[in-house]
């Protein structure tokens, strides 16, 4: 006896498999994979990109429009601040202490990279060679780049005080001086005194940068060099140095942008003293604003040094760029 199986006629035919996905609807998607990737993306940069909106680019632009208007401290409860141009930047130019920061600018920044440069790398050679206790004493000598520079300068403050500074101590001890020194008060000495608080605190920097570059040499160079009869000071001409150029090019510009932006180590020794004798574009700029309150000159200072330390980050990263090629 044959069955005959019977059929609703609400049941149809059982599709399955790559069938019914193709007998389906496609559901339609508003962004695709990676439009969702780049968005997510994006969201995660949105309070990066806020916070540099709100503290780096507005402080900046306000900067610039306040050096173009007469902005003093009357500015501030009356909100009237006329638009004079170029007027501040012609009452720069013409301030003799400008002149004077502008000297003492080069003179600090050149002084202290070359002083930086020569004694950190003198270290970073040093440290080079292997002996007992190299990585502790290594490390002892990052303490002045670690504090904070206003301790550092608490520090140095102490250290060039008339009459019980250990400076003055010891250069007596020696006989090299008869009377204690005005480090800090004597116009001629206190851009000196200044500048050896900045080198002793930049020369960390610059030894571990080094160190760095020389540890990536390879040691079968100087083995090679050894073989051909080349003593220390031809290793370092021929092998070393050759090899440390690409990174004393960057060090040597990070020094530049960070001194050039020194501000808290000379404010917390002399404060840009006596008779603004060691003041710096940046620091004048600073005691042009909130000092003497005149916002709109100081302003334009710092609108100067901005262009400075501006060019010579855009040198930084366009050797960065091409060193990655």
């Amino acid at each position: 006896m044959i069955e005959k199986q019977r059929k609703s006629p609400s049941q149809g035919p059982i599709v399955g498999g790559a069938a019914a996905s193709a007998a389906a609807p496609a559901l339609p998607r508003v962004l695709g994979w990676k439009q969702r990737h780049q968005l997510i993306g994006s969201l995660f940069l949105l309070p990066a990109l806020v916070f540099v909106a709100i503290f780096f680019v507005y402080p900046i632009l306000l900067n610039i429009g306040m050096s173009f208007e007469r902005y003093t401290a009357k500015s501030f409860v009356s909100g009237d601040a006329p638009f004079i141009a170029f007027g501040n930047f012609v009452r720069l130019f013409n301030n003799p202490d400008f002149t004077v920061a502008i000297q003492n600018t080069i003179l600090f920044t050149l002084g202290s990279l070359i002083f930086q440069f020569v004694i950190g790398l003198a270290l970073a050679l040093y440290f080079n060679q292997k002996f007992p206790l190299s990585s502790l004493l290594r490390s002892l000598f990052l303490l002045p780049w670690l504090a904070p520079i206003l301790v550092s300068g608490a520090i140095w403050v102490r250290l060039f005080d008339l009459d019980y500074g250990v400076i003055n101590f010891v250069l007596r001890s020696l006989g090299l001086i008869q009377q204690p020194l005005a480090w800090l008060t004597d116009p001629h000495l206190a851009p000196i005194s200044v500048l050896i608080a900045n080198i002793w605190i930049g020369i960390p920097f610059n030894m571990v940068i080094l160190y760095g570059g020389l540890q990536n040499i390879p040691n079968t160079l100087y083995e090679a060099a050894m073989l051909d009869g080349a003593n220390a000071w031809q290793k370092f001409r021929y092998v070393s140095w050759p090899l440390l150029r690409p990174v004393s090019t960057v060090v040597l510009l990070l020094g530049l942008i960070y001194t050039l932006k020194a501000f808290d180590v000379i404010m917390s020794i002399t404060r840009g003293g006596p008779a603004n004798v060691s003041q710096t574009l940046n620091t004048w700029a600073y005691t042009l604003s909130f000092t003497s309150l005149d916002f709109g000159l100081g302003a334009a200072a710092g609108d100067i040094l901005m262009l400075v330390v501006l060019v010579f980050g855009l040198v930084y990263l366009r050797y960065a760029a091409r060193e990655e090629r």
